[in-house]
């Protein structure tokens, strides 16, 4: 943002107005750490990653939701006042239309995942031979699955090279994850903390 130089591990900032994250040294991103910093154009992308093993979500809600792939990322948009569903393709990010019924249904059986921070957190969801992992992860990091899809990506099927990479994503995902807590009757709870 400043033109200051930054390192390989830094953080973002989304422009609101071009939906477009933005890099930023530390103190920029600080800047706009605040609700209403620069009259609401820019929001400093959090850095809060949840895991949830026992994420609820079944084959017939994941079909109603009109997904096409095995993942997906879900950000509530704040200029629109609802969530859109993009998912990794190797022309980049692909928007989906969204069923707000069936996902609300979806955030109504994973309260854990429902305080996603509007524009710069996503629920990233992904459907293996397992069931459904749900993760609340900031923005950036849909992004860069993207990306890691977007360059590894050969053929029709993807090919090895790109499903080790994807799967090398999610495992460092759930490394650096929070478990979602429980409470004694292993209902999740609502996760506010950052």
């Amino acid at each position: 943002m400043c033109q200051e130089p930054i390192s390989q591990e830094h953080s973002h900032v989304v422009n609101l107005d071009s939906r477009r994250l933005l890099c930023a040294c530390r103190s920029c991103f600080l800047l706009f750490t605040h609700e209403g910093a620069a009259g609401g154009r820019y929001r400093a992308v959090p850095d809060r990653y949840l895991y949830d093993k026992s994420f609820s979500l079944t084959e017939h809600a994941w079909d109603e939701i009109q997904i096409p792939v095995s993942m997906a990322f879900f950000f509530l948009n704040s200029e629109i006042e609802k969530y859109s569903a993009f998912y990794p393709s190797p022309a980049g990010a692909t928007e989906s239309l969204l069923d707000l019924e069936a996902w609300d249904g979806v955030l109504a059986a994973n309260p854990s995942m429902a305080t996603v921070a509007p524009d710069v957190e996503a629920l990233l969801v992904r459907r293996s031979d397992d069931g459904f992992e749900g993760f609340l992860v900031p923005i950036d990091a849909c992004y860069e699955l993207v990306g890691i899809v977007k360059v590894n990506w050969k053929g029709f099927h993807g090919g090895d090279d790109a499903w080790d990479a994807i799967g090398g994503f999610f495992e460092k995902l759930r490394q650096r994850s929070r478990p979602v807590a429980r409470d004694d009757d292993g209902h999740a709870r609502s996760a506010s903390g950052r």
